[in-house]
């Protein structure tokens, strides 16, 4: 079994990629300003290209203040099911080409090419991987490639636009240091601020400081952030698998009829487990409906839809396969729904129709779910459904079943 120092692990990032798709389907978008998002004023900027970002614009910015700093930029509402077909031709290369994938969004890749230099040279491997994704999708792409997971990513970051950059075993603290503490994954806006605040600008501050300081100040975040400053990350490539899935049922202890009842708890349970995802930083893109009958018949129906964690998208197509499978009129005995395919990811591709109020509206709920518990605000229609799920199924290395539970 190989060490941790003899790893060769590869991080791959399709570059500004919700651009590069529109790209791909209109050139006449080549080199201009490029807006992604919500066309209206009240909408947020989900993806920029680097042109609009040399006027200060990114992520998450409402739409009204990118157009006033980039009046000529163009605005594009964007698809998400288009974007996610790119993200699954890319997946597919990969899977042909390495033996350990893991997909942590919907545009990016960790790979474990470690052993592969017997073969063809780990670097040599990556750059033939990355011109066969330019190849086949049309998309640029970057990688960094390095020991461990951090140091990649980091990498990769400095590699951009459309490059690549191999970090030697043994330089990962040299390569560092110089950097901004901003660099380092863990490292928020928040985390950021308190670091300033301290004086602590470039990763080679951190790296002098002893673990225990930093652990005093951040608590356990503090002492994961020292060992990635200097270079120190043992996590492994979890393996990607379309299988992984959050779910939820509910068996009645009297069969029952009530339509009304029947939505309701539907509801509640899409509500609860778009909560779940969103938590666990999870996006979706199959939902699985469930209905078994007093006679012990079952009829499930499922779904692709583009990545998403939206409450209101993901609840519309639950009743909408609920509605579907839900035609025999007979007594209903269980019902259940699973979300599954599902890739790292926040509230980015959702951004595309959601308004600011939206997105803000989401997240002040979902901070009173964490502090207060899994149903102190939920829809009014899903208000009677009992408990669905407290526990946190994003805890582990992978997402979880969520357990059983009778009415």
């Amino acid at each position: 079994m190989s060490s941790p120092t003899n790893k060769q692990i590869l991080h791959l990032d399709l570059d500004s990629f919700f651009v590069s798709v529109e790209r791909l389907l209109d050139s006449r978008l080549n080199g201009r300003p490029v807006l992604i998002g919500g066309t209206t004023d009240r909408g947020v900027v989900a993806a920029c290209s680097y042109e609009a970002r040399a006027f200060g614009i990114h992520s998450a910015m409402p739409m009204r203040m990118a157009r006033e700093l980039c009046p000529e930029a163009i605005v594009i509402k964007g698809n998400s099911g288009t974007y996610s077909k790119y993200s699954d031709m890319v997946t597919e290369i990969m899977q042909e080409e390495v033996p350990v994938l893991e997909k942590t969004s919907i545009d990016e890749f960790y790979a474990d090419l470690t052993g592969m230099d017997r073969f063809f040279g780990c670097a040599k491997m990556a750059d033939e991987l990355r011109y066969k994704i330019i190849k086949e999708t049309g998309l640029p792409n970057s990688f960094g490639l390095s020991i461990n997971k951090t140091v990649s990513k980091v990498a990769t970051g400095e590699a951009k636009p459309n490059n690549r950059l191999e970090i030697a075993k043994g330089e990962e603290k040299h390569f560092l240091a110089p950097l901004s503490v901003r660099k380092i994954p863990m490292v928020g806006e928040k985390t950021y601020q308190t670091l300033r605040n301290l004086g602590v600008q470039r990763i080679k501050t951190v790296q002098e400081m002893p673990q225990d300081m930093m652990e005093r100040v951040l608590g356990q975040n503090g002492s994961m952030i020292w060992k990635k400053a200097n270079g120190v990350d043992n996590s492994p490539v979890i393996p990607h698998s379309d299988r992984k899935s959050i779910s939820t049922e509910r068996t009645f202890d009297r069969d029952t009829t009530d339509v009304v009842k029947l939505k309701g708890i539907m509801l509640a349970m899409g509500e609860n487990l778009a909560f779940q995802l969103r938590r666990g930083k999870r996006l979706t893109g199959c939902v699985t409906v469930k209905v078994r009958y007093s006679d012990f018949q079952t009829q499930t129906l499922q779904a692709r839809i583009p990545y998403t964690s939206a409450d209101h998208i993901l609840i519309e197509k639950v009743l909408e396969l609920f509605n579907k499978a839900y035609n025999r009129r007979l007594l209903v005995r269980l019902i259940g729904v699973r979300f599954s395919h599902l890739v790292g990811g926040g509230y980015q591709i959702n951004l595309f129709e959601d308004s600011e109020e939206y997105i803000n509206l989401y997240q002040a709920m979902d901070r009173i779910r964490e502090r207060f518990g899994d149903r102190a605000v939920l829809r009014a229609s899903g208000i009677h459904a009992r408990t669905i799920g407290r526990s946190n199924p994003f805890d582990g290395k992978a997402p979880m079943l969520l357990a059983n539970r009778r009415a």
